[in-house]
């Protein structure tokens, strides 16, 4: 069962899910009821309880605050009688992006290991992008550069709709370029690196210092591994990309890039269309 804790994250809005107002799980008072009223519920076993507060949370305060909560809830459905298995205490921590500080896992284990010790309930943690978010890079191809009387923009291959987190969040990517051309290394710009979409949306980086790039030069877009590929569409009917595991010198392409074909290959005529 799901718990709202009613605790703030201080993180992006979109991203908040643990506050009272957010849609996301059953405030305590609900949920004792819930729980006294089991035993009626012959084919129904509640095993656990969960929460989930957010996502790229930089610091421990919030999860201190959360689990001192359901602690606090558990002890007294014990006094009732009410017996659990399982307390999951979400995911949502957070990864280095641009300039944050987030914790270490060790830091985080420090803060919260004493308030779970004396409940003798199985952990469970979703750490999903603290492992996986700094081990994806999306590689993008520079199409061309256009300048305006405003601004200049270094237009890539990739899209929003192969990430889309600077478009839905405003989310901060670092970009490298793979290979910086020999003799400009030095030279940085101004610019904003877009995609080939037909909106302002489109892009991954704004008003962005960025070593001076060229036509057909490769760049990086770090930290694409979490929220990257499993967010991806066919936004503009366009396929989506490939996924290339790489270890060391190694490299296997896991899931390959989708075909024109496979994009319409759901779609069906209706019949009256056809005059039939």
């Amino acid at each position: 069962m799901r718990i709202n804790p009613d605790v703030e994250p201080k993180t992006h809005k979109f991203i908040t899910t643990g506050k009272i107002t957010n849609k996301f799980g059953i405030d305590f008072k609900s949920a004792s009821q819930i729980l006294l009223m089991r035993r009626a519920l012959s084919n129904v076993k509640i095993a656990g309880l969960h929460i989930h507060i957010g996502s790229q949370i930089t610091e421990s305060a919030p999860y201190v605050a959360a689990i001192t909560k359901m602690a606090q809830f558990i002890k007294k459905l014990r006094k009732k009688g009410i017996k659990l298995e399982y307390l999951n205490i979400g995911g949502g921590l957070g990864i280095i992006y641009g300039r944050e500080n987030p914790q270490t896992a060790e830091a985080f284990a420090k803060k919260i290991l004493p308030l779970l010790k004396g409940l003798n309930l199985k952990i469970i943690l979703e750490p999903g992008r603290f492992i996986i978010g700094n081990a994806g890079i999306l590689v993008t191809k520079v199409l061309y550069i256009k300048s305006t009387p405003k601004k200049k923009f270094v237009i890539v291959d990739a899209g929003m709709n192969d990430l889309i987190r600077p478009a839905l969040y405003d989310a901060y990517h670092n970009i490298l370029p793979l290979r910086p051309p020999a003799g400009v290394r030095r030279i940085q710009e101004k610019v904003d690196v877009v995609g080939p979409i037909c909106e302002s949306g489109d892009f991954f980086a704004k008003e962005r210092r960025l070593p001076k790039v060229k036509e057909g030069q490769y760049l990086a877009v770090m930290g694409a591994g979490a929220y990257g590929f499993s967010m991806s569409s066919n936004y503009n009917s366009r396929p989506r990309a490939e996924e290339v595991l790489v270890i060391k010198d190694k490299y296997f392409v896991i899931r390959r890039r989708e075909s024109r074909e496979e994009l319409v290959r759901n779609e069906k005529i209706a019949p009256f269309l056809l005059g039939i």
